[in-house]
């Protein structure tokens, strides 16, 4: 590897895997190419699967970089090949400085030993001396936190405590580079929030990390760069925004689909103004885009059999405002056309900060709200209204609008706006953080 700040680089990596249908094909595949003469191509008995093709991307010192994606699209064989376990079919992998790998964790204690003995043994294989692992094991013990179960036979602990103490060596080792795999899904809430608090401080001392989940918040907040993998093939690499959104359209499905004219996001001519509500919301054309607030970066999907037209938002009575206050009431009216036949169509709005944390999120179903079900009559036009008090902090927020069906157990999305709708709160000298608790405080003076 050149002498650059590159960790990790990997170059049209493929992995492919030979399916048999049973040991008899297995056995063919091994003896009968090797007894053909002549230039005839020879027969294959089995099945090919590539769990990845050409795979690349590179990840700089300090990055901690997201792969996301369904089951089965390759994630865990790809780190598998970085970590030196697996040999690609294709392509090549570099990689500069200590790896430690959180891929099945716990998975190379030895049930018989204590916790203490699992230590320095995987402490040892890690690449540690006795003297290191003798100075870090008050670290690994107190991050641990299984007090006398230290030195008791790994078998009886639960399987969080198991975890526990596997992570604790793992992050104690100061390596270049930390590859973990689902294994902060586990756990209780207090210790995953230990263990990204690790993350950070590995992060801040220059380790660079591959961070595979399902969670998308968990890579929107801790990643610098995102990876979507999708049967094995890399779909999109950038911000982890941008990534997390295309990954909801495979997990919601169905890809992006193009929208019909009507709903294409152009701005209308006019709005028809004798078709408009009381609010001036359009019945006909698609408007949304020419409202002061909208978002010109949405992102807008679906399959087209429904189109959001227009919204209205007010603060305390007072239409399309620059800035919010926390504490003003907001009210917020959405016009939805359907352009097929549907039974009990559900809205749903979210509200994201803007690095895409979610802050609230609630759709007509979650809320029950009963008028729906008789809504959704090809052709017809539905207003929606919503109202909520405003106990956001100061900052930049975003509202995402959706509208749905259900087919069976499953939401089919007709047009979904992504951070179509930006929402500014004002200063706030009160408090900080997030949102606003109305957090009451008093004292008085007690007798000794």
């Amino acid at each position: 590897m050149s002498s650059d700040n590159t960790t990790i680089r990997v170059s049209k990596l493929s992995k492919r895997y030979e399916i048999y249908d049973s040991p008899r094909d297995r056995l063919k595949q091994f003896v009968l190419p090797r007894l053909q003469r002549g230039g005839q191509p020879a027969r294959q008995y089995f099945r090919e699967f590539w769990a990845l093709r050409d795979v690349s991307f590179e990840v700089k010192q300090g990055e901690t970089v997201g792969i996301i994606g369904r089951n089965g699209s390759g994630k865990s064989t790809l780190l598998q090949i970085i970590c030196g376990t697996l040999s690609p079919t294709g392509g090549h992998v570099e990689t500069r400085g200590r790896i430690a790998a959180m891929l099945e964790l716990g998975s190379g204690f030895n049930p018989e030993f204590t916790g203490r003995e699992n230590v320095y043994m995987n402490a040892a294989v890690l690449g540690l001396t006795p003297a290191e692992i003798d100075e870090r094991f008050d670290r690994i013990a107190a991050f641990a936190d299984i007090g006398s179960f230290m030195d008791q036979p790994i078998k009886t602990y639960s399987s969080g405590m198991t975890v526990r103490l596997a992570f604790a060596v793992q992050s104690q080792i100061d390596p270049d580079i930390l590859i973990v795999d689902e294994a902060l899904s586990v756990g209780d809430a207090k210790f995953q929030a230990k263990c990204f608090d690790r993350l950070r401080q590995l992060k801040d001392n220059g380790t660079s990390i591959l961070l595979v989940t399902h969670s998308s918040e968990q890579i929107v907040t801790h990643c610098t760069k995102a990876i979507l993998l999708n049967q094995g093939v890399q779909l999109e690499t950038g911000k982890p925004k941008q990534v997390v959104n295309r990954y909801l359209d495979l997990l919601f499905g169905k890809e992006k689909q193009a929208l019909p004219e009507t709903a294409a996001g152009k701005p209308a001519a006019q709005e028809a103004s004798a078709g408009g509500s009381e609010l001036g919301l359009s019945r006909s054309d698609d408007v949304f885009a020419t409202r002061h607030g909208y978002n010109p970066h949405e992102y807008r999907w679906g399959d087209g059999s429904a189109s959001i037209l227009d919204f209205h938002l007010a603060a305390d009575g007072v239409p399309y405002p620059t800035v919010v206050a926390t504490g003003q009431q907001i009210t917020l009216s959405v016009t939805v056309k359907f352009h097929a036949q549907f039974y009990r169509p559900i809205l749903g709005i979210t509200i994201k900060t803007k690095e895409g944390v979610t802050v609230y999120g609630v759709n007509s179903e979650t809320l029950a709200c009963a008028p729906f079900h008789e809504l959704g009559r090809s052709g017809s036009v539905m207003q929606a209204d919503a109202a909520f008090v405003c106990r956001l902090a100061p900052g930049d927020y975003f509202i995402s609008l959706g509208i749905a069906s259900k087919e069976g157990e499953e939401a089919v999305p007709h047009d979904r706006r992504y951070d179509s709708i930006h929402l500014q709160v004002g200063p706030n000298t009160v408090m900080f953080g997030l949102v606003d608790l109305e957090l009451n405080m008093m004292a008085k003076e007690v007798v000794a």
